[in-house]
Order: structure tokens, then C-alpha cells, then sequence
């Protein structure tokens, strides 16, 4: 080993142990490199197809014997649905022939059985469904049936062997949603019933509205040539038929450029609901106005001479002269907190409502069925008629209006809104609100800002 080797030894053997190892991997690239163009150009071509032999095959097939399969369709039972139309004039003679049936035996069962034999009360434009065999022979009978303003009843006619059967059920019915828009040049009315965009207002909502925004708006006298309102409502539909309305869900009325809306929630848990604005205020006062329809205040809240003791005494309710039996309603929402007889109130019943508030109502000739402590009542609701009980010299209803088992003036309560939501019920209103405040702005004209109120 030379000195040159003995200082550089280390240096020397590392360049050529790197300079190995570049050798190795440029020729395996180029390995790769042959391998790669090997295999290109050993790539087989496919055939063209015009040189592939075509080979001819012919084999019988037995086909279906046509005759086996139209015994089997004659074997069969045939059955056929119709669906028809009552007509003005219509007897069960005449429904029968249009829908196909010619079967004495039904007739006669249909015209013999109470219920069968609802289904002849049907008016004029109703639908009727009946299912026959080949024969004309009746299978099934069926129509919707009212039963009241609200109530449908499905009433089907069925054969059992040589017999028939007949049931009812309550009418599956199609709950819609819909929403229509309406701009007042003569009259609400007049408005409602125009058929501007596919289908008019049924009276039974624009009584809603009319209810809804009574205490904001005169509709006999501050409506005007331009305003105009929106109302999102329910309608009950039964085989492509509306069978009824149900509640306004939602309403806006724009009365002389103020917007008053107002919208449903209902309880999920109470089942209770009322009308509040956008913002969850109750639009329903807290009590009425007079839980009575009375002729005249015989005596108000004051000093007086009791017409029994002939002493000067405070009247701590107010009197409402009304004939015997007139019916006694709730004045709010509450719990009867007292039914029985109490003194000089005769026949008496006390409500307890929300917060500290109570109502009291005496001299009743008797009580509403029900009453009892613990009993729930919504406003409205009857709960006793006007007597003349206790202390009375003729029949009245005396009513008390208390704060905290103190009873005040009732006429300086009538503006009292009720129960408000509570946070809980305010979280899920605002839901609601948000969706029927969007459906009002879609039909809204566009640019149309108004003040809300």
C-alpha cells in the first residue's frame, strides 16, 4: 500500500463503493428500460372479425299450447272496478245500471239494511265504487258517507258467498296543505271568491280570518280598495275529492299598508293551541269579555245598598241580569278550584287560571255536568246556568274577577293577554313561525315592503 492509498484509504474505497452502486442502478434501468419494450413489442393483434367462421345452428322449439292457456283464462273469475258520480234524480236502480251491476239480491240488501242503505243519502256529485264479476254480479259496494260538518265514515258493502256484509270505518282522508293570496277591490268576500289562482276561499276560512284579526282590524269599516292578505290553511281530501277545510294555520292581512300576522301552535304534549304573532305573543285575550249572554249590568263594582240586607255594603263583582238557564261559560283557560254551594253565592263555581288569577261565578241554577275539583276547563267551555240561588232577588249571574285571591274590577281586565309560551314553547313556535313567515313572503308581491305590526 502506497502512502497515497494509506492517507486516502477510506475516501478512495467510499468512491468506489458509490460509484458501484450507480452502476448497479443504471443498469437495472435499462433492464427495466429492455423489459419494458420487449413486452410492446410482443403484444399480440386481434383478428378481424370478417375471418371468423360462422357456424349455422337450427334446433325446433315447442311453443305453448294457446288453447290450454285460454281454458285457463275462462276458469278464471273476471272482476271489474267502475267508479261513478251521483246524479241529480239518481235512484239505487239507475247508480246500479251506470256502475254495471245487475244483482236483485244486493239491490234488495242495500235498500233493507240501516246502514247499507245510507249510502242513497249521497248528494249530488259524490262518488260511488262498486266491484262486479263478469256476470254483474256485486262483490263490493263502497262510498264516504258524512256523518257530521267534520266526520266521514267509509261504508263498503261485501258478498260472502251467497250473502252480504256490510261495515264502516272511519275515511282515510289526505291531509293538503295550501296556500292562496288575495287583493281587495270591493269586498273580503268578493275577494274570496274569486278564483285567481286555481280555486277559491271557502267561506269557513274567511270566517277564521275574520275571527283571527277582529281585535286588530274593523272589517266593516277599515278595509280599502288595495289591501290585501295571505292565508295558508288545511283542506281534507278523499279519492282526489276535498271532503272539508280544516284550521287556518297561518294569515297576514295587510290593512292600509300595516301587515298584522298570526300564526297556529299548538301544544305537543296539552294538545292545546292558539293563535300569536310572529314574535309569540298570544293574540287571544286571557278572559272573556262576559262568560255570559246577559240583557244589562243590574249592578257594577262598587258601593251599594245589598238588595237583601238593606245595608251599604262593597259589591265586590259585577251582576249580569240574564234569563234562567242562560249558559254560563268559562272566562279563561283553568281548574275548578270550587263547585258547590257557598253562602249568599247560591250554587257557585270558582276557576283558577294561570299565574294568580281566579274567577268566580254564583247564584247558578245548576251546574254543567263535570264540574267537580280538579276538573280541567278551556275557555268557553259551559259550566253552570243562571239562577237565582243564595242571595238573589231574581236570576243573575254574579262574577268575580280575582288577582291573588282579591277580587277587582272584571271590566279593567278585558284587555289581559293570556298565558304566555314558555321558553321551551317559544323555541319550537319559532320553528313554525320561520316556515309560515317564508310561505308568506312567497306570496308577497316582490318588492312590496310593508310595516308589521
Amino acid at each position: 500500500m502506497n502512502p497515497l492509498q494509506k492517507i486516502t484509504g477510506k475516501r478512495w474505497f467510499g468512491l468506489l463503493e458509490t460509484s458501484r452502486k450507480t452502476r448497479i442502478v443504471a443498469g437495472g434501468a435499462a433492464a427495466l428500460a429492455l423489459c419494458a419494450f420487449g413486452a410492446t413489442a410482443v403484444a399480440p393483434i386481434a383478428p378481424d372479425a370478417a375471418d371468423i367462421p360462422v357456424k349455422s345452428i337450427a334446433q325446433d322449439l315447442q311453443l305453448p299450447n294457446l288453447a290450454d292457456q285460454i281454458a285457463a283464462l275462462q276458469q278464471d273469475q273476471q272482476q271489474f272496478i267502475k267508479e261513478e258520480r251521483i246524479r241529480p234524480g239518481d235512484s239505487l236502480g239507475s247508480v246500479f245500471t251506470r256502475l254495471g251491476i245487475d244483482d236483485q239480491q244486493a239491490a234488495a240488501f242495500v235498500r233493507s239494511d240501516k246502514l247499507a242503505r245510507s249510502i242513497l243519502s249521497l248528494k249530488t256529485g259524490k262518488r260511488i265504487q262498486a266491484e262486479t264479476d263478469e256476470n254483474g254480479l256485486l262483490l263490493t259496494l263502497r262510498a264516504t258517507i258524512p256523518v257530521s260538518k267534520d266526520e266521514f265514515n267509509t261504508v263498503t258493502v261485501t258478498r260472502k258467498g251467497e250473502k252480504f256484509v256490510v261495515a264502516k270505518a272511519p275515511a282515510e282522508l289526505e291531509r293538503r296543505v295550501e296556500m292562496r293570496s288575495r287583493e281587495i277591490s270591493t269586498s273580503l268576500y268578493a275577494a274570496t271568491d274569486a278564483s285567481v289562482d286555481g280555486g277559491q276561499i271557502p267561506d269557513s276560512v274567511v270566517n277564521q280570518i275574520i275571527e283571527m284579526f277582529s281585535t286588530s282590524i274593523d272589517f266593516r269599516g277599515d278595509l280599502k280598495r288595495g289591501d290585501r292578505f295571505n292565508v295558508v290553511y288545511e283542506t281534507f281530501w278523499q279519492d282526489g275529492e276535498m271532503v272539508r277545510t280544516g284550521r287556518v294555520l297561518a294569515g297576514e292581512f295587510v290593512n292600509r299598508g300595516v301587515a298584522y300576522q298570526s300564526v297556529w301552535y299548538e301544544d305537543p304534549q296539552t294538545r292545546q293551541g292558539g293563535y300569536y304573532s310572529l314574535d309569540g305573543k298570544s293574540l287571544k285575550k286571557a278572559f272573556l269579555k262576559s262568560p255570559v249572554a246577559f240583557t244589562r249590568i243590574s249592578s257594577g263594582f262598587s258601593m251599594r245598598v245589598h238588595p237583601v240586607f238593606n245595608v251599604w255594603k262593597a259589591h265586590k263583582g259585577i251582576d249580569m241580569a240574564a234569563p234562567l238557564g242562560t249558559p254560563i261559560r268559562a272566562a279563561g283557560d283553568g281548574t275548578v278550584d270550587f263547585a258547590g254551594v257557598s253562602n249568599g253565592y247560591g250554587n257557585m263555581v270558582v276557576l283558577k287560571h294561570w299565574s294568580n288569577y281566579s274567577t268566580a261565578y254564583g247564584h247558578m241554577s245548576r251546574f254543567a255536568s263535570g264540574m267537580r275539583k280538579g276538573q280541567k276547563v278551556h275557555q268557553g267551555d259551559i259550566i253552570g246556568y243562571v239562577g237565582a240561588t243564595g242571595w238573589a232577588t231574581g236570576p243573575h249571574l254574579h262574577y268575580e274577577f280575582r288577582i291573588g285571591g282579591k277580587a277587582i274590577d272584571p271590566m279593567s281586565q278585558k284587555n289581559l293577554q293570556a298565558q304566555p309560551l314558555t321558553s321551551g314553547e317559544l323555541s319550537r313556535f319559532r320553528m313554525a313561525a320561520t316556515e309560515m313567515s317564508h310561505r308568506f313572503s312567497l306570496l308577497n308581491p316582490a318588492g312590496n315592503a310593508m310595516a308589521a305590526r
